[in-house]
């Protein structure tokens, strides 16, 4: 179980940062990261972590089809665990 619990909180720290990293690379008008890179993050157990960053940092909160996004990757994992768990 604290393998699970490292885990979790490696992937969503390292969510926290790249979402973090992209605001940062959008206020500079450089190139971002791209979404799908900042889904997989979320998708591997770091959702957590990016939506206390869209949170935070303001990031992706305008965009509809972003946060939409990521209400169904926040849903699936709660099947996940509720599967798991029952």
């Amino acid at each position: 179980m604290f393998k699970i619990y490292c885990y979790l909180f490696i992937i969503n720290f390292l969510s926290f940062i790249i979402f973090w990293i992209d605001k940062y690379l959008a206020k500079k008008k450089k190139n971002r990261i791209p979404e799908n890179t900042l889904f997989l993050f979320s998708l591997l157990g770091g959702s957590l972590g990016s939506i206390l960053s869209m949170i935070i940092f303001h990031h992706k909160t305008k965009k509809t089809s972003f946060k939409l996004k990521m209400f169904f990757i926040i849903l699936i994992q709660i099947l996940i665990i509720y599967c798991y768990f029952n």
